[in-house]
């Protein structure tokens, strides 16, 4: 099953994500099959920055967000 979900990077107590799309399967800073935008929730509001064509593609391909990439897609005003 292919999943859109966040990949952490950044510092201790400095997060800061991509968001990918992947096979469920693998770890989560592991291998990915596409990266399709970036959230930093350091500021204040986060920075969301999602290239909504690729996650409306990924979408309908079966792709599924996990709960917050649901939330983020929410923010960024792309649907299903």
């Amino acid at each position: 099953m292919v999943k859109i979900r966040l990949k952490r990077l950044g510092e201790k107590k400095s997060p800061f994500y991509r968001v990918i799309v992947a096979d469920s399967r693998s770890p989560r800073n592991g291998r990915f099959i596409d990266q399709i935008g970036t959230y930093d929730p350091n500021y204040e509001p986060a920075k969301i920055n999602i290239d909504a064509e690729a996650a409306k593609k990924w979408l309908a391909n079966g792709a599924q967000p996990t709960e917050v990439v649901s939330k983020l897609f929410k923010a960024a005003g792309i649907e299903k």
